[in-house]
């Protein structure tokens, strides 16, 4: 059951209607990372939850507070849109240019809202249930709820930059406040769950004797830069291993010869043709390789860490 009071959890009161800024603000309504998303996120994440206690009981608390937060953006919105369209559109049209887009201002907020808050983003893009992160794994989900808190964070503090307004400012600094505190609490959540055993750090805490057990410590490099291996990643107690110009493991990505009624585009003379230019160039590449290593020349080839130090393969501890 959920109740309703007609208070705000915090003041959402513009010192002037600014029609453009509305706009602005409809990305921490209905963005990816805007408080519907993390309402939505929040309620589905402890309807799912199968641990009553404090892990649920949290969910539901932030859960409900993010739904206080779309009323106090969507009252911002709604204020800060007072005296548009007609008023600030006649001021914006006396400029060709800023004409040409309202001067900035959402006209589905005139048109289809009557002057208030959309479930949208700054675009005018639908609020999408796509965005949400509910998983039934509260380790998988917590760390996604810090990353959505993060970057709600980043795009308010964004905006908070884009006004001058006191009293917008005002209602983001709680919000910014708000949003520093969700991160925290994910944080620590997340090392709790572990501290209580019902997680480990790699998600799911099982498969480890039934994955690749040659694949499961390396990461391949596999762009231009050389940073990466001077990552701490590759030392310590658990080293990852760092290959450099690693192999392809797999033949060719060809698909099969399209359905004659489908009419894709095929030559069985044209595939072929590729098909061993692409096992010739792989046979000559390994070549190289190996006469590379047995001169001891040039750079280092897969199975090699940048360290010069031969890391362990298979299993782990985790």
């Amino acid at each position: 059951m959920f109740r309703h009071t007609k208070r705000l959890q915090f003041e959402a009161k513009p010192e002037r209607p600014d029609p453009v800024y509305a706009r602005k603000l409809q990305e921490l309504i209905g963005g990816a990372f805007g408080e519907m998303t993390v309402t939505m996120q929040y309620l589905f994440q402890g309807w799912n939850c199968r641990v009553e206690g404090k892990y649920k009981d949290l969910l539901m608390d932030t859960a409900t507070e993010e739904i206080g937060h779309v009323e106090m953006l969507a009252t911002m919105v709604a204020r800060l849109l007072e005296g548009a369209p007609a008023t600030m559109t006649a001021e914006a049209v006396q400029d060709p240019v800023m004409a040409a887009v309202l001067g900035g201002m959402d006209p589905q907020q005139a048109i289809i809202a009557g002057g208030g808050a959309l479930p949208a983003n700054c675009q005018g893009v639908p609020w999408n249930g796509g965005y949400i992160v509910a998983s039934g794994n509260l380790l998988a989900d917590f760390r996604a709820n810090a990353a959505a808190e993060a970057q709600g964070r980043l795009q308010t503090a964004r905006l908070y930059n884009m006004t001058d307004d006191p009293g917008v400012k005002a209602m983001l600094q709680f919000n910014l406040a708000r949003d520093t505190v969700h991160q925290k609490q994910w944080l620590k959540a997340i090392e709790e769950l572990e501290a209580d055993g019902l997680e480990t750090p790699i998600v799911p805490n099982a498969f480890f004797d039934e994955e690749d057990q040659v694949h499961n410590s390396t990461i391949w490099g596999l762009s231009d830069g050389t940073e990466g291996p001077k990552g701490g990643w590759t030392e310590g107690d658990d080293p990852l291993e760092y290959l450099l110009d690693p192999e392809p493991l797999g033949g060719p990505g060809s698909a099969p010869a399209p359905d004659p009624e489908l009419f894709g585009t095929y030559s069985t003379a044209e595939n072929v043709k590729g098909t061993v230019k692409a096992k010739a160039q792989a046979t000559k590449k390994k070549a190289t390789a190996r006469v590379t290593k047995k001169s001891g020349t040039g750079k280092k080839t897969a199975g090699k860490k940048t360290t010069g130090k031969k890391a362990t393969q298979g299993s782990r501890n985790r």
